[in-house]
């Protein structure tokens, strides 16, 4: 018996990795440019489980002790963006990155999905969510024409008011779409984009909805499920792995609710993995460029760590980590191709114990499964023997 909670602090990154240049990213370091861009990070609580080891963090110093054990783990799949990430950590490696659209989707493909749909659609470009709501918005408005759009990552995003195309239909247009896109057009992932308010102030709803492939192997999730483990997922874990191997979810509205569904969720884990995404760093300011909602949510997440610390019982181990970067303080809005951290900690954890770069974020669930006691084929090493006590 025992109980694992994995955390992904989503697009917190810790530095550009050898290949960056290939994907844009270099120079990119999500932590380490948003304390310096600002007067400093105030992180004590990850600073003592080792964040300021990592890399150079202002206001976080490196500690020589700490409560557990620590280190920065490399993406070895192709790609930068969640899915990718999400599913190396649970055993899958990605060789052939998702594909992108720079410049929009091909005309043959809109020209289906308005078919499907029974509507035209506005849009099919590159762009900032926020920004194309704005300046596409009022079009909506009058026409009721969907706003299709896409970014450096492989997403098909469907945005529209919630006053003009009630939620169900969205959900219904994302499906077709997700039916639509497959062969050389299977984006990872296809988003519901809800939007409300007037011209000039629109924003963004907590009603998104993400439509992921699903993975093409057994992922540590379905083992865990198989071996009559628990899989319990908060936020858009669920999504990510199109529901595979989860055993209970709870959708969350913020990184605030988040945190609260986790505390909560650990009361119904038994035996197995509780399974966290925190996305407002990525949604709300990494895709934003803004680094001081994302210092402000950063700091917010320390503030409440103590909380999760108090779950920790003899059988429980913490795992803290990223998917990717998204560095608010570049010219991009996009993800950035950043190592991640690697935070442990526990009664059966070692303190103080440096686990330097790991190859593969796959290493994560290797480690989850020797702790489980279940045996898992999936790409990854485990570190367990490394930092048990």
């Amino acid at each position: 018996m025992g109980k694992v909670i994995l955390i992904v602090l989503d697009s917190v990154g810790v530095g550009a990795l050898p290949d960056a240049a290939d994907y844009g990213d270099e120079g990119a370091n999500t932590l380490k440019n948003i304390s310096q861009v600002l007067s400093g990070l105030h992180l004590p609580n990850l600073g003592s489980m080792g964040l300021g080891n990592l890399t150079e963090i202002k206001g976080v110093k490196p500690e020589k002790d700490t409560l557990g054990a620590y280190g920065i783990m490399a993406e070895k799949s192709k790609g930068k963006d969640t899915t990718t990430g999400h599913w190396e950590m649970m055993g899958i490696l990605t060789t052939d990155p998702f594909p992108t659209f720079p410049e929009g989707f091909p005309q043959e493909l809109i020209q289906e999905f308005e078919k499907r749909i029974g509507t035209k659609t506005l849009g099919n470009e590159v762009a900032s969510g926020t920004e194309i709501i704005e300046r596409l918005g009022q079009e909506h408005l009058k026409t009721g024409y969907p706003i299709i759009y896409t970014s450096a990552d492989s997403v098909f995003q469907i945005a529209a008011h919630e006053e003009v195309v009630p939620l169900e239909r969205l959900y219904e247009m994302c499906k077709i779409a997700r039916n639509l896109l497959v062969g050389p057009y299977k984006v990872g992932r296809v988003i519901a984009r809800p939007f409300i308010g007037k011209p000039g102030n629109f924003t963004r709803t907590a009603n998104r909805q993400d439509y992921s492939l699903k993975p093409p192997q057994k992922t540590l999730l379905d083992v865990l499920k198989e071996n009559k483990k628990q899989v319990i997922s908060v936020g858009k874990i669920y999504d990510i792995f199109a529901g595979c191997g989860i055993t209970s979810s709870y959708p969350t509205r913020s990184n605030q609710d988040g945190i609260d569904k986790t505390i909560q969720a650990f009361q119904e884990l038994r035996d197995g993995l509780l399974f966290t995404n925190l996305v407002d760093f990525d949604s709300k300011y990494g895709h934003r460029n803004n680094p001081s909602g994302y210092a402000q949510a950063l700091e917010e997440f320390d503030e409440r760590l103590p909380e999760i610390w108090a779950l920790l019982d003899e059988d429980t181990i913490l795992i803290i980590t990223a998917d990717h970067g998204c560095d608010p303080t570049t010219p991009s809005t996009d993800h950035s191709r950043e190592y991640v951290p690697l935070l442990v900690m526990g009664d059966k954890v070692k303190k103080s114990y440096d686990l330097k770069v790991r190859e593969s974020f796959g290493d994560v669930g290797a480690t989850i499964a020797e702790f489980l006691g279940v045996d898992f084929s999936g790409y990854g090493e485990s570190f367990w023997q490394l930092i048990e006590r």
